[in-house]
């Protein structure tokens, strides 16, 4: 690497970051989601869910591009409506492992995989983090992601899409923590785990993410 060590994973961008400004979030938002509702419930399951969220055709013909952020506010609302908490968040979490392995099978260069799996567990959080900030855009919508690389590492989204207007007494955030749980263990340490520590729906300021290894 001569020098560039701290630096290894460079994501390709699908477009470019004015998509924030619009609330725009990467497709696997609901693709993953659809896919989770299948294999864990079933396909008449699936389409109540997507019929709620009036998102229905897209279970026939896939979005390609980057969606807008209140199709996945109603997706995740369709959810937590219509499953009970258990069953909501369990699909949340399944979408998540599947979002980060399309990230790691379609996104994230081999090479670029390989080099963070060789270095030091601290030194290839940095890298990944650094990553997962340059991109925020694609997943967090309005929200805004910071980032505070160490151990535990920190990343928190404040204006969170994927609970907004959203209350209750527990984090619900679980397709985001499964996300960044699975591209630890991966790529950084495989006894990672993340949990979200706070969440804005039971009245944190942000949602707040904590990953230990």
């Amino acid at each position: 690497m001569h020098g560039t060590r701290a630096q290894p994973l460079q994501l390709p961008r699908a477009a470019d970051a004015s998509h924030h400004a619009a609330g725009r979030i990467g497709p696997n938002a609901i693709i993953q989601t659809a896919e989770a509702l299948r294999l864990l419930l079933g396909e008449d399951a699936t389409g109540r869910v997507f019929a709620a969220a009036r998102l229905k055709d897209y279970l026939s013909t896939p979005p390609a591009e980057m969606v807008d952020e209140a199709e996945v506010i109603r997706l995740h609302g369709a959810l937590r409506t219509l499953l009970d908490d258990d069953t909501a968040r369990a699909v949340s979490g399944k979408a998540g492992q599947l979002t980060a392995a399309y990230l790691l099978a379609n996104r994230i260069p081999k090479a670029a995989q390989r080099v963070l799996r060789l270095l030091p567990a601290r030194l290839s959080s940095r890298a990944l983090s650094r990553a997962i900030s340059a991109h925020a855009w694609t997943f967090a919508g309005t929200g805004i992601f910071t980032a505070r690389a160490g151990r535990p590492t920190v990343y928190e989204i404040s204006h969170c899409p994927l609970c907004r207007g959203h209350h209750g007494d527990h984090a619900i955030c679980d397709f985001y923590a499964a996300t960044f749980e699975t591209l630890f263990r991966t790529l950084v340490h495989p006894e990672a785990r993340a949990r979200e520590i706070a969440c804005e729906a039971a009245g944190a300021s942000a949602c707040r993410f904590e990953i230990d290894w």
